[in-house]
């Protein structure tokens, strides 16, 4: 697949800071590439310098095989929506989307046919003649993409683009986004700390920490495998126990099971080397399933926390005075369900 950016050995100090250090990156044509993290992990420093707006300390940055480590920002070719939206409130939306063309003297007849098509794209094209406050918060992310994508950009930067709207927009903006990227064949990097919006919306997903990536892959490659207890736990993961012969694992509460002297597994047989005795300490009730969190004692003789997701149809009646707080039991999993993680 062809390279449409890369990082080479970048490295970007405010002071003795090290925000970014040593980053090594490709951004594939086509792709969306998500650079996900908490607060302070680089994404953001990273973003800004292959945009432009910082320089690295050290390193290259390279756009469609050109190095453009010195390059100003006008002059890469990239569109960005920030968290913001950045729009113009005394402009109509149709000018908001144009804004960019006419600094690059497209002519007006031509810059009319690029702005109604970018805002067919994003659904807007009814409201050309808003101004911005006339609109949601979605439709004005909605006319951000549309300026950003009319240019025609080599890559489209995306830094939190849903971090202000509402839940259920954001869902719904993560179908659209994805969308207008497959039908404009756009190359986009989008910065974000939400692992479930990663997940859904990356084709590759960039987990960084402490200026470093600590792994990257599909979505699908990666959930299943984290490389680190970091990882493990920036994606969801709660469960985290030494094993004999195994070292330090995790497991996801759902393929965690749970054996009382009734208690039936709750999937596929728990190998003996995997059994750890442990005591309830609180159970929730959510509708089909009862999320139960225990106590158990790993093979470091550590009392480790954990939680395991179990049906309510699959426990035997007679094994639910094990699940009050205080019940012993025994919890597992399939060898082939543990993850073992690196130190």
């Amino acid at each position: 697949m062809t390279t449409a950016a890369e990082f080479v050995a970048v490295s970007r100090h405010f002071g003795d800071f090290t925000a970014v250090d040593g980053l090594d990156l490709t951004i594939r044509e086509g792709e969306l590439t998500t650079l996900l993290g908490p607060s302070g992990c680089g994404k953001t420093t990273s973003l800004r310098m292959l945009a432009g707006y910082l320089a690295p300390s050290e390193g290259q940055i390279w756009i469609g095989g050109e190095d453009v480590t010195r390059t100003p920002p006008e002059k890469r070719g990239l569109g960005m929506v920030f968290q913001s939206y950045a729009l113009f409130p005394h402009m109509s939306v149709a000018d908001n989307v144009g804004y960019g063309l006419k600094l690059r003297k497209v002519p007006r007849a031509e810059r009319a046919r690029r702005v109604a098509e970018a805002l067919e794209l994003v659904g807007l094209g009814h409201l050309a003649d808003r101004r911005p406050k006339a609109l949601s918060g979605g439709q004005q992310q909605r006319v951000a993409l549309a300026r950003a994508i009319v240019i025609r950009p080599r890559l489209l930067l995306l830094d939190e683009p849903l971090s202000n709207l509402d839940a259920r927009l954001r869902v719904q903006m993560r179908e659209e986004i994805r969308r207008i990227q497959a039908e404009a064949g756009l190359t986009v990097v989008l910065v974000t700390h939400d692992q479930e919006e990663a997940l859904e919306m990356s084709d590759r997903m960039v987990v960084m920490n402490g200026g470093r990536v600590m792994q990257e892959g599909p979505p699908d490659e990666l959930f299943p495998a984290p490389a680190n207890r970091f990882v493990a736990e920036f994606l969801g993961y709660e469960n985290f126990l030494e094993l004999p012969g195994r070292g330090l694992v995790t497991v996801r509460p759902e393929l965690l099971e749970l054996r009382g002297e009734h208690l039936e597994a709750a999937g596929h047989g728990t190998a003996p080397a995997t059994a750890v005795p442990a005591t309830v300490t609180s159970i929730a009730y959510r509708g089909v399933e009862l999320r139960v969190a225990l106590d158990a004692v790993d093979a470091t003789g550590a009392t480790v926390p954990l939680i395991a997701s179990v049906r309510r149809d699959a426990i035997d009646s007679r094994d639910l005075p094990a699940l009050l707080p205080g019940g012993r039991v025994t919890v597992g999993a399939d060898p082939g369900h543990l993850v073992r993680l690196s130190a």
